[in-house]
């Protein structure tokens, strides 16, 4: 019988999260204050986050303690088994071997609990009393409901009107862990009113949402915000995940040639990426790196490098990212935790870096994936994590096409049960090829007024 999964006792969680601000050779650009346009120092985020977590935002550390509660709770699904996709690989008849980390196991289906947990433990150990976030397709927002429930705290989440109507039962599962959960954008904000006097009929967007849970948490004294991905703290929390895939690639007697994983802000893409990048920058490695877009929010492979807010009401810091405009809003895409306008910092300076690569994919061609993975290995994947499928295929293809064997990794970030209704639209034929026009993506960036990097 051919081994097909890999798996890690409980004592060998990592006792650490990975840094890899680090190991850069060139470390990212400062966030500047969104009034002054200086760089912007730890007390400005005070208001936002714990102390602690701003420590970890900021740390050039290159491993930072796991506290070990957190570890307990890690332990209720971690660590997270590692599979030999035979079945995906007899299916393409490719010379490639195909592995993939699959996260969703975790108590709400995705990698989102990685970050919550320890985002919620800061939380409560500085004594929050209540949590604001978004989310866009309810992953993040399930996930640090389920965090909060844990430590008895408050969570209020503005969850993109597309996705709510689209994913009730995501929206079930955050009230299951006794979170409030709104369509955004609502009229109970500022930012949110604006947005619907502009377009009462508004899908909403992860940059509407993040101004509006901002600015409920700046509201009150007993409260802070929580981020589910493009933040340095977050990506350092989801290297857990690379680091467990790590021991497993060696428990089989392999190392990936490519690592792929699926990009909205880039929690996803670091938690499986980083530790392998480490490889190459303390071993000299050559494994390739590739996060995987939609083309209807392409801001890695056509977005500019520059600073911009992280939200659409400009109340975030600046930060220097690939963008394609805070006031842009992605076509109403299943997948709804890649629509958000900018890249993470990290991963933004990596890609400028040529450190890393990144490619992107339509809409019926991540389904098509999506179904033949369904079809080979039993698992319905989220549609995230399609778009890695996506990228996996193109790869292996392209091993066939050359006659050689490359071992290949991704990450399975979570499980689509919650998401049947976007495979239903598939099925019937309502899903459809987009792709943004450049002038559609020339108009966002024109809007804007932030400052500009100059290149090297």
């Amino acid at each position: 019988m051919k081994q097909r999964k890999f798996t890690l006792e409980e004592h060998e969680i990592p006792e650490n999260w990975y840094n890899i601000v680090a190991d850069m050779p060139n470390k990212p650009l400062p966030p500047l204050h969104p009034g002054t346009l200086e760089p912007l120092g730890p007390e400005a985020l005070e208001p936002l986050f714990p102390k602690a977590l701003i420590a970890q935002e900021m740390s050039t550390d290159k491993y930072i303690s796991i506290p070990e509660e957190v570890r307990d709770i890690y332990s209720l699904w971690r660590p997270t088994p590692l599979y030999r996709a035979h079945g995906l690989e007899k299916a393409l008849d490719t010379p490639a071997k195909i592995y993939y980390k699959y996260e969703g196991v975790s108590p709400s289906g995705s990698h989102k609990p990685n970050t919550a947990v320890p985002q919620a433990y800061y939380s409560k150990m500085e004594g929050v009393k209540r949590i604001t976030t978004e989310t866009g397709a309810g992953q993040w927002g399930s996930a640090l409901s389920f965090a909060c429930q844990h430590f008895g705290l408050e969570c209020d989440v503005y969850m993109v009107k597309l996705s709510y109507h689209h994913k009730p039962y995501r929206k079930s599962m955050m009230n299951a862990w006794g979170a409030n959960v709104y369509a955004s954008p609502t009229n109970m904000t500022e930012a949110g009113r604006k947005i619907l006097a502009q377009n009462l009929e508004s899908p909403g967007s992860l940059g509407i949402a993040i101004s509006e849970a901002v600015e409920m948490a700046a509201q009150r004294e007993d409260t802070k915000y929580a981020l589910g991905s493009v933040l340095n703290h977050v990506k350092l929390h989801q290297t857990i995940i690379g680091q467990e895939a790590i021991k497993q690639m060696e428990k089989a007697g392999d190392m990936p040639d490519i690592v792929i994983a699926p990009f909205g802000g880039g929690s996803n893409f670091a938690g499986l990426a980083f530790p392998f990048l480490r490889l190459n920058f303390e071993e000299g490695r050559n494994i390739r790196c590739i996060a995987s877009e939609p083309t209807s929010c392409p801001k890695l492979t056509r977005g500019v490098f520059r600073y911009d807010f992280g939200d659409t009401g400009g109340m975030t810091p600046l930060l220097p990212m690939y963008t394609l405009g805070h006031d842009f809003v992605p076509a109403p895409i299943h997948a709804g935790g890649l629509r958000y306008h900018g890249a993470g910092v990290i991963v933004s300076q990596l890609l400028k870096d040529n450190l890393i690569e990144a490619v992107a994919h339509n809409n019926l061609e991540v389904f098509e994936a999506g179904v033949l993975f369904a079809k080979t290995e039993g698992i319905i994947p989220a549609p995230e994590a399609t778009h890695g499928i996506a990228t996996v295929i193109a790869e292996a293809e392209k091993c066939k096409k050359e006659g050689k064997s490359k071992t290949i990794l991704f990450n399975l970030c979570g499980h689509g049960n919650f998401d049947m209704k976007a495979y239903d639209d598939y099925f019937d034929g309502k899903i459809v090829k987009h792709e943004l026009s450049q002038e559609e993506i020339n108009a966002s960036i024109a809007k804007l007024n932030t400052p500009e990097i100059p290149s090297d």
